[in-house]
């Protein structure tokens, strides 16, 4: 496995010890300020697997699915980390401190209502993801050596889109409860 591929798994499991850390000064240890500081850190993680990736393809490595994986990563870690904290500060607290109403399953329009909101972010992920693998390209300037991006975007386009059909077709046959 190479170098960017080690930085992704990292930078997964450093999100989520962030968020677990932050979680457990919260609310075990009563420090809400430095939990509050350990979850606003996540995004320090984004930002050194863009550096990671931005320094290996400066230095002449040729883009690989790898690089692009780590573009989409960051897009959905910024434009979904936000609501994936929340969606675990519930179930931190429900489950393990015991505080709380149960989470919520949705169904019916209340889940299509959702899925599409989560459709909106993945757009947003689009977007941040794009333009990251756009970034490079240009930062590059050597389409030998960012072929992959490219493909990595048409194909990230094609998902979008079969996404927006789930999307929609949620409000067509809602989810039954």
């Amino acid at each position: 496995m190479d170098f960017i591929a080690w930085m992704i798994v990292i930078s997964e499991i450093g999100f989520w010890v962030l968020i677990l850390a932050g979680f457990i000064t919260r609310y075990i240890f009563k420090l809400k300020r430095l939990g509050l500081f350990l979850l606003a850190l996540t995004p320090v993680i984004d930002l050194i697997l863009l550096i990671a990736t931005s320094v290996d393809l400066y230095y002449g490595a040729t883009a690989t699915q790898i690089h692009g994986i780590a573009a989409i990563y960051i897009g959905v870690s910024v434009a979904f980390g936000k609501s994936m904290i929340a969606w675990a500060d519930i179930r931190f607290q429900y489950y393990v401190m015991k505080q709380g109403e149960k989470p919520v399953k949705r169904h019916g329009i209340e889940y299509a209502k959702h899925y599409f909101k989560s459709w909106g972010q993945h757009v947003l992920a689009y977007l941040i993801g794009a333009g990251i693998l756009v970034g490079l390209v240009y930062f590059i300037d050597d389409p030998s050596r960012t072929e992959v991006l490219a493909g990595f975007l048409k194909l990230w386009t094609l998902v979008l889109g079969a996404d927006f059909l789930i999307a929609i077709s949620n409000f067509i046959w809602p989810k039954s409860a």
